[in-house]
Formats: C-alpha cells, sequence, structure tokens
C-alpha cells in the first residue's frame, strides 16, 4: 500500500487506520513541499509517521515530471530531495515513486545514480511478493468495490489485465499528443479546468518499459 505526495491527510487519517489494523504502508514525500504546502505534512507529522514504523520513500523535490527535466533539475529532484530527507530523518531513502508515473531511459539511469533502489510506477500491476527494481502499482478509488480489489489481486486476473491494455492506450495517446495537450483534451472531457498535468504514467519514445 502506497500514498504519494505527503498529504497531511495521510497523517491524521491513514495512519491511525492502519495502526488500528496493525499495518504499514510506504508514503512517498514531495520534499519541497514538506512544511511548505498548505494541506502537506511538516517535518515534525513526517517524523511522527517514520516513528511510527511507516516506510519513506521520495516522491522528488517539486512534482515535477521528470521526463521534462534537465540534467541539473534531475539532480535537484532526485538527489536533493533523498538528501532532505534523509538528513530530516536520520534514515536511509532508497525508494522513488515518479511524479506522474513519467519515465523513460534517462530518467531510471539518473534514480539509479541518485541511490534508489527500487523506483514505483503508475503500470497497473499485481506485484510478486519479492518484486524487482521497477513496482507497478493500482490506484484505489474509493468508487471501486472489496470485491473488485479482490479481483485484480487474483495472478489471472481478467480486470487487470484489460487495465494493462487500457493503460497501454493511454501511454500511446500521451505520447502522440504530449503531456499539455493530453491534459487539455481529458479536462474537456470530463467537465473540469486543466490546472494540472493528468498523474497517471505514460512514456515517451525513449520508454523504458516495465518487466
Amino acid at each position: 500500500m502506497t500514498f504519494d505526495d505527503g498529504h497531511l491527510s495521510d497523517y491524521e487519517c491513514a495512519l491511525p487506520m492502519l495502526q488500528a489494523r496493525n499495518l504499514t504502508a510506504r508514503f512517498f514525500i514531495t520534499a519541497g513541499w514538506t512544511g511548505r504546502k498548505p494541506g502537506y505534512m511538516g517535518w515534525s507529522e513526517l517524523r511522527a509517521l517514520h516513528e511510527a514504523g511507516q516506510s519513506i520513500g521520495a516522491h522528488g523535490w517539486s512534482h515535477t515530471l521528470l521526463t521534462h527535466c534537465s540534467e541539473e533539475d534531475l539532480k535537484t529532484e532526485l538527489g536533493v530531495a533523498r538528501k532532505t530527507l534523509e538528513d530530516k530523518l536520520g534514515a536511509a531513502i532508497t525508494t522513488m515513486s515518479l511524479p506522474g508515473g513519467r519515465y523513460n531511459r534517462r530518467v531510471l539511469a539518473a534514480c539509479e545514480a541518485a541511490g534508489y533502489t527500487q523506483v514505483y510506477t503508475s503500470i497497473p500491476r499485481s506485484e510478486p511478493a519479492t518484486p524487482g527494481r521497477m513496482i507497478g502499482r493500482l490506484n484505489i478509488l474509493g468508487s471501486m468495490t472489496t470485491e473488485w480489489i479482490a479481483d485484480v489481486l487474483q495472478p489471472e486476473s481478467r480486470t487487470l489485465a484489460d487495465l494493462g491494455r487500457q493503460y497501454k492506450v493511454k501511454a500511446t495517446v500521451k505520447t502522440l499528443m504530449g503531456d499539455r495537450l493530453y491534459e487539455k483534451a481529458w479536462s474537456v472531457l470530463n467537465r473540469r479546468e486543466p490546472d494540472a498535468v493528468d498523474e497517471e504514467a505514460t512514456s515517451d519514445e525513449d520508454s523504458a518499459h516495465h518487466q
């Protein structure tokens, strides 16, 4: 179970529910937002989360899509974010969740160079008990039933296979249209303002595909 961004609700709502059930999760933190952005955890909440036995990973410095970054920007988004989290928490940070799910070979190489041993993507798949270096995830929404969740966790789930096919189609469309144009089209179809790039994963011409 993972949570991205570092929302204050992770501490106020998710942590008590996890503790009540004796569960742990991995929280990926946008380091540059911590203690600076309303609605997100400060360092005291993040330390408490860590001290409660929850796992902490990085989610970049400013949530910039890494495929849009220069080499220098990647050092900030990956290296500075990791060092800041390690310095503030006094713990090793070795996992990275890719903002917006975007990645390519250059981004994966930069993650490895920055010291991350596992990279979490937005590719919809159920992982084995011992996952590899790239880890896919399933986006769980409040509208989803427990039966649906149980189904996609099955090894031969047709629902999971359908999600994988949908992901590949979206990734191809995003590659052809580009992030910003895709977001505008998505916003029109869903009748909302195009205030942010859609957070689902995509790959570009230089994509490194999942395992």
